[in-house]
């Protein structure tokens, strides 16, 4: 599993679920089957710094806050060269307590870097999940065509053929 996927995955922990936000990691239990599910240590430390993070990063993709405020969850974080059959590897040290977190801010400050504006939340105003859109024109506006996709242009159908008829 890439940190991309993590990251993704983190983001849409908070869905609508018939028409009610629920959150996938608010019971610590969860939290820590998400952890491991995600090969990150399941301590209830992670869980918290989890969730803290998650909470940060969806406002930094929203446009809701500033990159800055995700700072604390690297602090500490470090590369150190390992030698390997092909040459020099890179590990990430990641302080314990905060792996996953690490994690999944330096997994969206890869991605803003190297695809910016490809990490957004999905356009239907009524869903909170989030996309990385791989598509060659950047041109992917909803977590799912069939399910949002399908949902905002039946809508506008609608409205359409409603003013049209007035």
């Amino acid at each position: 599993m890439t940190d991309e996927t993590l990251l993704l995955d983190l983001l849409n922990t908070t869905p609508v679920r018939d028409g009610v936000p629920a959150d996938d990691l608010a019971d610590p239990e969860a939290g820590r089957e998400w952890l491991a599910s995600h090969g990150q240590p399941a301590t209830g430390d992670e869980h918290e710094a989890l969730l803290q993070a998650r909470a940060v990063l969806q406002a930094i993709v929203r446009g809701q806050d500033v990159a800055a405020a995700a700072a604390r969850f690297v602090d500490d974080v470090s590369y150190r060269a390992a030698f390997g059959d092909d040459g020099v590897e890179w590990v990430l040290d990641v302080p314990a307590g905060r792996s996953a977190a690490a994690r999944a801010v330096l997994a969206w400050d890869e991605l803003a870097k190297s695809s910016p504006g490809r990490l957004r939340p999905c356009a239907n105003p009524e869903c909170r999940l989030f996309l990385i859109d791989h598509s060659k024109p950047n041109s992917a506006r909803w977590c799912s065509m069939a399910v949002c996709g399908n949902r905002m242009k039946a809508r506008r159908h609608y409205q359409r053929s409603r003013t049209a008829a007035d």
